[in-house]
């Protein structure tokens, strides 16, 4: 009989490339979404059907927690994947108590449906984290024991989660893990994040369809990594015989400007040319270095990342670049 696999935000970029990943290991997939017509819903239906298994969508109002815990209990999981998240750093200053409801209540009853249902049987948890939780960390590279000092309130209610997660593993034996994912991306993530922001803008320059992209600070750098490999690294952790917190980084560090050094570079332009810079960009509080050490990810679980950042950077702004041509010849 196949493991049911329930994933809360399957329609975003990681809840995608799980997707994938746990149907090629015939997982019966369901997802949790706002709205099944949504342009995310429809773009993961046909992802889905590519990948040549079915998967199921249940719509649920995340902002009504009773509805989450019951949906939860009647799907009776083998594995949760709690990716559902406001996870846009700069939305959660203009949107503090919506980032604490979806970020932190929501994560409360995912925890209270799963104790719930140790009744039945023992559902296995993961729980997405992020290095934002680091903040403004006084050691690199950050590991497991540093120190968390969020800067927003994105990173704040993502401690909230982080801290309830291994409370409930504690006190009531949940097998929950916690995984600090540092950045990751994909040619899926969207446009609003500045990793393909800068990619797609790179092949729209390029194809002359624009003249400049507009950015906040450039004085800020991260460990960025690539979405389909750190989904791998979700479900190890669910299949190893303990529950623990794990980083998931490339412990690699890399600038703003190289990234845009690289993405431009890729279509044969210099990025001074074609950047400028908005103050109204600038975030109250700004986290100007994350790295992460997955050593403990590496001797446990045998994870590593596989792509690279040149490789991640060059994959982005080719599909960018591939989408500007289709659009061109529709």
């Amino acid at each position: 009989m196949a493991a049911r696999a329930l994933v809360l935000g399957i329609t975003g970029q990681d809840g995608s490339y799980l997707t994938e990943f746990l149907l090629k290991k015939n997982y019966e997939v369901i997802g949790l979404t706002r709205s099944e017509t949504s342009p995310a819903a429809l773009k993961w239906r046909k992802i889905a059907d590519e990948a040549g298994e079915t998967a199921t969508l249940i719509e649920v109002d995340y902002e009504d927690y009773r509805s989450v815990m019951d949906v939860i209990i009647s799907v009776n999981p083998d594995e949760v994947y709690n990716l559902a998240s406001q996870s846009s750093v700069a939305s959660s200053f203009q949107q503090p108590v919506a980032t604490l409801h979806i970020n932190g209540v929501i994560t409360l009853a995912v925890l209270e449906a799963c104790r719930e249902l140790t009744k039945r049987g023992q559902p296995r948890l993961f729980q997405a984290s992020t290095s934002e939780m680091f903040g403004k960390a006084q050691s690199y590279p950050q590991t497991e024991q540093t120190p968390f000092h969020p800067l927003s309130p994105y990173a704040c209610s993502k401690v909230y989660a982080y801290h309830q997660t291994i409370n409930y593993r504690e006190a009531y034996g949940l097998f929950a893990c916690n995984g600090i994912m540092f950045n990751h991306e994909s040619p899926r993530r969207p446009e609003r994040f500045v990793t393909r922001k800068i990619t797609a803008a790179a092949a729209q320059i390029a194809a002359g369809l624009r003249d400049h992209v507009t950015l906040g600070n450039l004085d800020v750098g991260r460990d960025w990594g690539f979405a389909k490999d750190y989904v791998d690294a979700m479900w190890r952790m669910l299949q190893h015989h303990e529950p623990d917190d794990y980083v998931i980084a490339t412990n690699q560090w890399h600038t703003l400007e190289e990234l845009l050094e690289r993405a431009f570079r890729r279509v044969g332009l210099n990025w001074h040319d074609f950047v400028r810079q908005d103050p109204a960009l600038m975030r109250p509080t700004e986290v100007t270095r994350l790295q992460g050490d997955y050593s403990k990810a590496h001797n446990i679980l045998g994870w590593e990342p596989l792509i690279k950042f040149d490789q991640l950077i060059d994959m982005m702004v080719d599909v960018d670049v591939s989408l500007v041509e289709a659009n061109c010849t529709s």
